[in-house]
């Protein structure tokens, strides 16, 4: 087969031209690309060997890692291919996503403060240590924390909030069901933990006074919220200036039972929606990753977003 047959029938299928798209913007892993698409691995693989054949990117190893880039502009007739491959991948639906994550990983790289959270728990995992433990990490991590305000939004029976209220100022927890609001409250008051306040009401208009909270957390919540993007405005609007939301979630994934099983709204949230609706509500400094992995169908990813005002 010609090498021109070759370049067009490795550009007609429309994974090939998003990957194109992304590696203009210079080299990157297969890894990279299965985050920044939410593409399986050997699909990422399968793909970058039929641009390589043709001819139209090249890799190197580093380490354990492939990384991929395009050819050079400058050898001949690829370069128009590669060039209305871009043209193409641009009126795809998923070329806004993609660009998003995109502009994650590559400010990830060149602030260079990623944190492999999944190398360290497995290495925690696998290796015993006298009196090491998740538990004793956790007390560790709460005795740093500052004098905060913090709002707990979606909070349900409130576990977060009181590990949180034994360090913080002040926790209020909100959550839209009655029941477990009266069942936290009369926990915490069992618990003595009078800096911490239960409150009925809506994460998408917390209770809450504008301009008041340090901290906001949606741990497991968002995906319960009829609108996302209107909850992480609320959120915006209860932070003092230069406050922080946290955000805890399952990442997009197929798991149609979740509807049935666990009374979830959406099946998870892509990073580039998180990252759109953050940005769009005015926050700033934001970092989303996925900080833990399920080794079990149906294999549940956990998001983790952070945001400054």
């Amino acid at each position: 087969m010609s090498t021109t047959l070759k370049s067009l029938r490795a550009l007609s299928d429309p994974t090939r031209l998003r990957i194109v798209a992304l590696l203009e913007k210079g080299e990157l892993s297969v890894n990279e690309l299965q985050e920044i698409t939410r593409m399986g691995q050997s699909r990422i693989s399968t793909h970058l060997g039929l641009l390589q054949d043709a001819g139209l990117v090249q890799s190197r190893r580093e380490g354990k890692r492939t990384f991929y880039k395009l050819i050079p502009p400058a050898e001949g007739v690829a370069g128009e291919f590669i060039q209305l491959a871009i043209r193409g991948a641009r009126e795809l639906p998923e070329y806004a996503g993609d660009q998003i994550n995109l502009k994650r990983i590559l400010n990830r790289r060149r602030e260079q403060a990623q944190v492999y959270f999944n190398h360290v728990a497995g290495r925690f995992d696998r290796v015993y240590g006298p009196g090491r433990s998740w538990e004793a990490f956790g007390h560790l991590l709460l005795r740093i924390l500052p004098p905060l305000v913090v709002a707990d939004l979606g909070s349900g029976e409130g576990l977060l909030s009181e590990l949180l209220a034994r360090r913080c100022r002040k926790v209020i927890a909100v959550d839209n069901s009655e029941k477990i609001v009266a069942f936290g409250a009369a926990k915490a008051k069992k618990n003595n933990l009078k800096n911490l306040e239960f409150r009925h009401g809506d994460l998408q208009n917390p209770p809450i006074e504008p301009e008041s909270m340090d901290l906001v957390i949606l741990s497991q919540a968002l995906h319960h919220a009829e609108d996302p993007a209107k909850a992480i405005r609320g959120a915006h609007n209860i932070l003092k200036a230069g406050g922080q939301v946290m955000i805890l979630d399952l990442a997009r994934h197929n798991f149609e039972r979740a509807h049935e099983l666990y009374g979830d709204r959406w099946l998870g949230l892509a990073e580039s929606d998180l990252h759109h609706w953050l940005e769009a509500a005015g926050f700033k400094r934001i970092e989303i990753s996925v900080v833990a992995r399920e080794e079990q169908p149906p294999y549940f990813e956990t998001v983790l977003a952070g945001a400054q005002k």
